[in-house]
């Protein structure tokens, strides 16, 4: 695995998490609205004898047990991957990086916050990376 790559995860998972929580959003709003009521009579042996809300709600707490789980791996994530840009020499480097993998801020960003011109940053950033040694047994996603 890259150096990048194995920088890149966090960034990865933080998006699969955002987007389970918009889909745990939706789940909310769906168990909340109200259906019509159906006043014909019709029989169906096979019908569920439980409300049909019932089904959104078990699909809401795996949901939310399935973000937990992330959150705890993106928390693991980002201290193994702090710990190992904190092994750099070079503090524009660890700096970079940083903003980079761990807050996820733009170039231009990482440029102001560091009062250097986007050039510098990529270039700063590609040093980095050389320099950077992924663990042996890292924390894959």
């Amino acid at each position: 695995m890259t150096s990048k790559a194995y920088l890149d995860q966090a960034y990865r998972l933080e998006k699969r998490i955002r987007l389970d929580k918009e889909e745990l959003e939706d789940l909310r709003t769906l168990a909340a609205s109200v259906g019509s009521p159906g006043f014909e009579e019709h029989y169906n042996p096979n019908h569920a004898s439980e409300a049909p809300f019932v089904k959104t709600l078990e699909r809401i707490w795996e949901m939310e047990k399935k973000v937990n789980d992330e959150l705890c791996l993106l928390l693991q994530l980002k201290g193994e991957i702090q710990s190992v840009i904190n092994q750099l020499d070079n503090m524009d480097e660890r700096l970079v990086l940083t903003y980079k993998y761990l807050k996820n801020y733009t170039w231009m960003r990482i440029g102001n916050e560091l009062s250097a011109d986007e050039r510098t940053i990529r270039r700063w950033h590609s040093r980095a990376l050389s320099h950077v040694k992924v663990p042996e047994n890292p924390t894959i996603i």
